[in-house]
């Protein structure tokens, strides 16, 4: 358990004046600590606390989802931690994202917090404790000798601040191994945040029973409340302002390359979100026939398409995720022209299946069949077209699936089982992707030449409503001649 940053505090590190700064005696650049120094860096120092601190906008809702949990796993002790810093480089972390299933519950994003629902002894429930790391030790110098100490890292929330945030019980995280390890009864834990939690419970929990955990947790983001379909319409309204920043410096981009791109859409991210959502897949020319082109390294051109499959995550990790394919100059090519129309009725076909009742694989299934039967009509593929769809010609050139779940992760839901995904109905409140494609590859001697290199994708966020489904990505244009005067607009 120890092997968390925070867990474990040196003790009394000021107390010797052999000692130096943790985080700056990594190198050994720098003098021992004095008497006088430590001293003078106990005191002098404002109260900062924070008092009458209304709830984080989703208490009510996470209330109602540990409640839910509760009554899925009566009688059992359940530990949802939110994970570790990770370290990128020597010294250095990457920037840390809390586990979805601890957001998901607590609202919290702090990094080695644990979420503990104990069995209430007097029946009803579970009674939750929130452990976090309080605000850093004046007196025995952590906050300062401390390589994660406020000086260092900034001002976290007292515990009775986050008591007050997220309507949860809070303790010190630094307890939390000794609470694991003096558990009694049954135990589930959800695996691959926290070595150091699954460590206290190596002997009290099994593969099994957390994977079952898992995958309720899952599941239980099937469908959104209010609160999440709020954020999501946030993170594709931010999502469409990044598009139109892009389209407005291509030619910024035409003379660097697709890294512009990314760039641009980073700095709407980040300004009015928490971060992009998942890396940006800035794809011109060829690079659009790589399904998750991350590089983003090559040119851009006019007279090419260019693939941009990127999404907004919000300052609570909701995320939208939206592709459209342009034409870098402003207008399509007739042969280019061609293919992106094949991929939006494809995509209106898939939409047009989504609603209440419909099974989860229809728009799938509706989107696939358009281009089945372009495919088919263009000479590539011989038909009939169901005997193209039964065999699965078609995915040569489709190659993926035509949408996910979408939510807190980017590919949300993802241990939910098969039966209720896949293979489950549709409901008023589920948040899925519509997001057909075609892709040519460079080297595809299958096709006549002028088609090599042509990848198109359209990708929209749909929320499943009471009466059939709504576009929460509708600000941006999808039909080729749409998408030409919205950047004719754009680039004046």
């Amino acid at each position: 358990m120890e092997s968390g940053r925070h867990r474990k505090l040196e003790a009394d590190v000021a107390e010797s004046a052999d000692e130096q700064p943790i985080k700056q005696r990594k190198n050994g650049l720098y003098p021992a600590v004095s008497d006088e120094l430590a001293e003078n860096m106990r005191t002098g120092w404002a109260d900062t606390e924070l008092r009458g601190l209304e709830p984080v906008p989703q208490a009510g809702h996470t209330a109602e989802r540990r409640a839910r949990l509760s009554a899925r796993f009566p009688g059992e002790r359940l530990v949802i931690p939110a994970g570790t810093l990770k370290t990128r480089s020597n010294d250095t972390e990457y920037a840390f994202r809390a586990s979805v299933e601890y957001a998901y519950l607590t609202g919290d994003q702090s990094e080695d917090g644990v979420l503990v629902m104990e069995p209430d002894p007097a029946g009803g429930g579970h009674q939750s404790t929130l452990y976090l790391l309080p605000r850093s030790n004046r007196e025995n110098g952590e906050f300062w000798l401390d390589g994660q100490g406020e000086l260092w890292v900034g001002r976290r929330h007292s515990l009775a601040e986050a008591q007050q945030l997220y309507g949860i019980q809070c303790a010190d995280v630094r307890e939390v191994a000794g609470t694991l390890r003096a558990a009694t009864g049954p135990v589930r834990v959800v695996r691959g945040h926290d070595a150091g939690v699954e460590q206290a419970l190596a002997d009290k929990v099994t593969a099994e029973g957390d994977s079952a955990l898992q995958v309720f947790l899952s599941e239980m983001r099937l469908v959104k409340d209010e609160f999440e379909i709020g954020e999501l319409e946030k993170a594709c309204a931010s999502t469409v302002r990044g598009f139109e920043d892009v389209v407005r410096v291509l030619d910024k981009a035409q003379a660097t390359s697709e890294r512009y791109i990314e760039g641009t859409f980073f700095l709407r991210a980040r300004v009015e979100g928490n971060d992009v959502g998942y890396g940006t897949i800035a794809a011109a020319g060829p690079h659009a026939t790589t399904l998750h082109w991350v590089r983003n390294d090559g040119d851009v051109r006019s007279g090419e398409l260019l693939l941009l499959d990127a999404g907004v995550e919000t300052h609570s990790l909701y995320t939208a995720d939206v592709t459209r394919t342009l034409p870098v100059g402003g207008t399509f090519t007739p042969l280019q022209r061609k293919i992106y129309d094949a991929v939006h009725e494809a995509q209106e076909a898939g939409i047009a299946a989504v609603k209440p009742g419909a099974k989860y694989l229809d728009f799938h299934l509706a989107a696939q069949r358009v281009l089945a039967t372009k495919l088919v009509e263009w000479g590539l593929l011989e038909g009939p077209v169901e005997r193209v769809l039964e065999l699965g010609l078609q995915r040569r050139w489709t190659l993926h699936g035509t949408g996910h779940m979408l939510g807190l992760d980017v590919h949300d839901c993802a241990t939910a089982r098969r039966e209720s995904y896949a293979e489950g109905t549709l409901e008023p409140g589920m948040c899925l992707t519509v997001e057909p494609g075609l892709y040519f590859q460079p080297d595809d001697l299958t096709v006549p030449e002028e088609y090599r290199g042509i990848g198109v994708r359209i990708e929209d966020d749909v929320l499943v409503t009471a009466d059939g489904n709504r576009n929460l990505s509708s600000g941006l244009p999808r039909s080729s001649s749409d998408v030409e005067a919205w950047m004719a607009r754009l680039t004046g």
